[in-house]
């Protein structure tokens, strides 16, 4: 038994699948993913933005391939990503096989959506030949209109009969490299089809609220969908789709994991909503801190309060703390001890190089292990 059970997450068992290079499901790490919002045939702009997202962290990237011209971008594009590449296609079958020959890792397709029996041959012959996956996406905002008649609206049970038709043609052509996601903006909705499905399937699932909003509303939706999805157990990939840059996005996804401390990457932050003891700027440092220590991807934990309250203790648990003090000199302690002390002046910069160094110690330490092993 764990020493703390209450904090125990019991994964859901699912086969895994290879998305390119990055395992989904199985035993492997929770992935990260977002979505470009250039215009996929423009190469520089997609690509820039893609090194924006890949530098936030990102395991996966997906772009939408609507027309000829961005399939034929998609090939530049996948050469030039260090991460594999999803290519989002709708209703038109020809880009399915396009972007699965322009090298793309995955295909975000509903097999139904494309046509005919020989049309859903053609891309799963294609994605077959190609080494790529299929991500099915149902959506409760395009359910099928049979379905939408069967149940009078989207519910739990819609999204996942569409689901399970869609995979059922996949496996009758015997191709299971597929993961499947069950989006809804409305919370509830999307929570109670992702746990249905979970007991139905055994494929990864790719979770998401779809169209959860702007960067606060829709971060608040996606951590309460998401999160509880994740501490019941469920879900491979995430993404949280924000009306934000993707590598917000990705920030938000990261955060929801390390919440629930499935996945550490970077610097987790523990500061205190400020009031009248604060010896220093808690809110202005704290965003000071968090911007100039994102390239940080080595996991560990800093503690910023504004007085000795709750300062103390909160510094016995992280890395590095830092509890406001009076006459601008504040306490600084290292791994949960008292240190030293440091002048107002110097507070933001001392702080971002003992973090880095504090890092790179965290990094030597686990180098040496796998040195000894070769």
């Amino acid at each position: 038994m764990s020493v703390r059970p209450w904090r125990d997450i019991v994964r859901r068992q699912s086969r895994q699948i290879m998305v390119g290079n990055v395992p989904v499901g199985g035993d492997a790490p929770v992935t990260v993913q977002t979505m470009t919002n250039t215009d996929t045939s423009d190469v520089k702009a997609t690509i820039d933005q893609i090194r924006r997202c890949e530098e936030a962290g990102a395991d996966i990237i997906r772009v939408s391939c609507p027309d000829v011209e961005s399939t034929t971008a998609l090939k530049q594009i996948v050469r030039a990503a260090r991460v594999p590449i999803v290519a989002d296609i709708h209703f038109h079958y020809k880009r399915a096989l396009e972007a699965a020959d322009a090298g793309a890792a995955c295909l975000r397709i509903n097999p139904g959506n494309i046509g005919s029996a020989d049309r859903v041959n053609e891309v799963v012959n294609a994605a077959k030949a190609n080494g790529a996956a299929i991500r099915i996406g149902v959506n409760a905002g395009s359910l099928e209109k049979d379905l939408l008649e069967k149940f009078g609206e989207p519910c739990p049970e819609a999204l996942v009969e569409s689901a399970l038709d869609h995979i059922k043609l996949l496996q009758d052509r015997d191709f299971h490299q597929f993961k499947v996601a069950v989006k809804a903006s409305d919370v509830f909705l999307a929570v109670a089809a992702y746990q249905q499905l979970a007991d139905a399937v055994d494929c990864p699932l790719h979770l998401g609220i779809t169209e959860a909003g702007g960067f606060v509303g829709g971060t608040v939706k996606s951590a309460i969908g998401i999160g509880s999805l994740l501490w019941f157990g469920i879900g491979d990939t995430i993404r949280v789709s924000l009306s934000a840059e993707p590598e917000e996005e990705i920030r938000v996804g990261f955060e929801i994991l390390k919440s629930l401390g499935i996945r550490n990457r970077g610097v987790r932050v523990v500061s205190c909503p400020s009031c009248a003891r604060q010896g220093f700027d808690v809110i202005r440092t704290v965003q000071a801190l968090e911007e100039r220590l994102q390239h940080i991807r080595t996991p560990l934990s800093l503690s910023v309060l504004g007085c000795v309250v709750n300062g103390p203790g909160e510094a016995r648990e992280t890395d590095i703390g830092l509890t406001g003090g009076g006459n601008g000199k504040h306490m600084v302690y290292l791994s949960g001890l008292t240190d030293h002390t440091v002048e107002d002046a110097d507070m933001l910069d001392h702080i971002v190089k003992l973090v880095e160094a504090k890092a790179a110690e965290i990094e030597a330490a686990n180098a040496e292990p796998a040195q000894a092993a070769e």
